[in-house]
């Protein structure tokens, strides 16, 4: 999946300047960079929540799903939450075992705490099936044990469906273990793409490079 080359400004100040961004179909690609780089923005811009400039990034007709990185629930059970974006029970409960939420299956879902909203967010959006799903730091609000399950249900829904998923992540460590390419935005540019461990090992630019030390790498 290709977008077209795309901007985004904010009261006269450009917050996204995009070429030509590659998705692959059935893969993972991790969007990484500082804070304040213009990665929440540029999936809100791919999942049509803001405008760009001038032209549609995404083709038409693509499916989009997006996770966003706050978490909400509706004022109904985990499970009817879960089965708001599709109504294939037997999934929504593989869903919820698989991060353990079948417990808290019936519990009012505004009364779960961060991490179990976050999970059952999670839970929903894998519900669907989508050209593109956009995920937003999945996983910022989960321990490890979590972490790990959630990064194989991405992983599966991934390969099941062979949609393209873009992974927006701080983590290098998760980059590394999910994804097959990797993006590096920099105050709202590309500075570098390409395969992951290929980035990782041998970066190219001088911000890469000064970004990976900072994350300890």
């Amino acid at each position: 999946m290709k977008s077209a080359a795309f901007s985004k400004t904010y009261r006269g100040h450009t917050v996204l300047d995009l070429p030509q961004l590659e998705l692959p179909a059935g893969e993972i690609t991790s969007l990484i960079g500082p804070n304040g780089s213009g990665k929440s923005t540029l999936a809100k811009v791919l999942a049509g929540i803001e405008p760009a400039d001038g032209r549609v990034p995404v083709l038409t007709g693509c499916s989009v799903g997006y996770l966003p990185q706050k978490s909400f629930a509706f004022r109904m059970s985990t499970r009817r939450n879960v089965l708001l974006n599709g109504g294939d029970h037997a999934r929504a409960e593989e869903l919820l075992r698989a991060l353990g939420l079948e417990t808290l299956a019936r519990q009012r879902a505004w009364k779960l705490s961060g991490g179990e909203t976050a999970k059952m967010a999670l839970c929903r959006i894998l519900m669907g099936r989508y050209g593109l799903l956009i995920l937003d730091e999945p996983t910022a609000a989960l321990d490890m044990e979590s972490t790990l399950a959630a990064e194989e249900l991405i992983r599966r829904r991934c390969r099941e469906t062979g949609c393209a998923v873009l992974l927006i992540t701080h983590s290098i460590q998760q980059a590394r273990r999910l994804s097959a390419r990797m993006l590096l935005l920099h105050r709202g540019e590309l500075v570098e793409q390409g395969e992951t461990e290929r980035l990782l090992r041998a970066p190219e630019k001088e911000e890469t490079r000064r970004f990976l030390q900072f994350c300890g790498l």
